[in-house]
């Protein structure tokens, strides 16, 4: 049962992945930034005792478009 369960959390992790193969520099600079931004977002704020979930929102908005200037 346990190999199931890995085997099913691999092809999660990596099936998305998979669709970032075609994708340009400024793509991939805006999503890394977004779920860069959104993560660390929501773990500051859950840290200082807020919304993690509006620390996330903000977080990766900024990011995205912080990857996507540099990336540019």
């Amino acid at each position: 049962m346990k190999k199931i369960t890995y085997l099913i959390l691999i092809a999660l992790v990596a099936l998305p992945l998979a669709g970032c193969t075609n994708m340009s520099k400024t793509q991939q600079g805006t999503l890394s930034g977004g779920v860069i931004g959104g993560a660390a977002g929501a773990g500051i704020t859950a840290i200082a005792g807020g919304n993690p979930w509006v620390g996330g929102a903000i977080g990766a908005g900024a990011g995205a478009l912080t990857g996507y200037m540099i990336s540019k």
